[in-house]
């Protein structure tokens, strides 16, 4: 498996827990069809999506990325027995295809693929946080337990690599490992269709037969509890009282979709709230928000708040994670404290009645997902990080 010089063909086995929809799998496959084919051989393998998170894979195999799928690869804090079949199958396909690097994006990937790669002998192994499972997912006995893991498999990795600075402070905070052994490579995507957004501007509400003065404000991305779609909810039925012609969009789909449901019954929402299941159009969507809310309790870099800045679409979002990272309050967005549904009433109803405030945010967010989250970027950072761990 050596390497004889930065100038041979590098092969990467490019390792994720599932191709739901969202930021990471959009992330593996640009860098798996982005990588120059001439300097790296790229090789996508993945597990399976658990209930009603959306598939990407039609948008790997339209960007020509086959991905190998390991169904065994279910992602779950608790070991099974279906893991050890993972491991295997990682191991077998490692020393079959010997590749130069492991690259791993997300925790149950992580685990099994960097345990699989230093059994398979492979030369360097790297892992993407692209958010963590540190804290607010679990009771405080698994998390502690959590961090342990983390720490055991750091020490077995030779780069660890987080979307954003304050993950990757948060990762030397519970000594997961030292800074220097962390890079921070912000995602990158294909914008393009979001910065054109105005263009398809109406859209959307006509197709929900709302008109153009009803103020519009959406949540895209899974139902899960961590996103904590019910503060949304919470935060929705304050804005309805003070603005009884808003209207709320959850754009997305999960488990929790009917616990969603009821909770706007009881808050009296009902015919203010439209579920629409997973959309493809999201440009057209973010160009008929008047803000996008993002409520969740921890992040890494979420996709959703950067296509919304991409489409000039205001962003009020918690103040957890990566998001101090992406969004500096009151310039690209507003931030709020975590659970707060009243702190994030009044941003949006802030922004309903400063518009000027509203285009300014949007045009700086604009420009800063511009500058900051453009896909070729992603590519040159990512060549630069291999080609320096492939000469060390």
């Amino acid at each position: 498996m050596a390497i004889r010089n930065i100038e041979d063909r590098v092969k990467v086995l490019r390792i994720i827990g599932r191709l739901n929809v969202g930021g990471p799998a959009i992330h593996v496959v640009n860098l798996t069809q982005g990588l120059d084919s001439e300097r790296y051989q790229s090789l996508l393998v993945a597990g399976s999506e658990n209930e009603a998170e959306g598939s990407m894979l039609d948008f790997a195999l339209s960007h020509g990325v086959q991905p190998t799928v390991i169904p065994e690869i279910v992602t779950a804090f608790r070991l099974a027995p279906r893991d050890a079949k993972a491991l295997w199958k990682l191991y077998s396909l490692m020393r079959k295809e010997r590749p130069h690097i492991v690259h791993t994006h997300t925790a149950k990937a992580g685990f099994l693929g960097r345990i699989a790669a230093r059994l398979a002998g492979v030369p360097i192994v790297v892992h993407t946080f692209h958010g963590h499972v540190l804290h607010g997912y679990y009771a405080p006995v698994k998390n502690e337990l959590l961090r342990r893991v983390e720490r055991s498999l750091a020490r077995v990795t030779d780069r660890l690599v987080t979307v954003s600075e304050q993950v990757k402070n948060e990762l030397v905070g519970y000594g997961i490992a030292k800074p220097g052994k962390i890079t921070v490579i912000p995602l990158g995507f294909d914008l393009e269709p979001f910065f054109n957004s105005h263009t398809q501007r109406g859209g959307f509400r006509r197709e929900m037969g709302l008109s153009d003065e009803t103020k519009l404000v959406g949540i895209v991305g899974r139902i899960f509890p961590i996103k904590n779609h019910a503060l949304f909810l919470e935060s929705a039925a304050r804005i309805f009282a003070r603005e009884p012609a808003a209207r709320f969009v959850i754009v997305g789909d999960g488990v929790l979709r009917a616990t969603l449901e009821k909770q706007a019954r009881e808050l009296g929402i009902t015919d203010r709230v439209l579920f629409t299941g997973w959309r493809r159009d999201l440009p057209r969507i973010y160009a008929d928000l008047d803000t996008l809310v993002i409520s969740s309790d921890n992040e890494g870099t979420p996709v959703s708040a950067i296509e919304a800045m991409a489409s000039s679409c205001p962003v009020v979002a918690t103040h957890v994670g990566g998001l101090p990272d992406l969004i500096t309050d009151h310039e690209t967005g507003i931030l709020v404290p975590p659970r707060d549904a009243r702190g994030m009433a009044r941003a949006v109803l802030d922004l309903f009645q400063n518009p000027q405030l509203a285009r300014d945010t949007a045009r700086k967010a604009m420009t800063a997902a511009r500058e900051r989250f453009a896909l070729e970027r992603l590519i040159v950072d990512m060549d630069h990080l291999y080609r320096q761990l492939v000469e060390q």
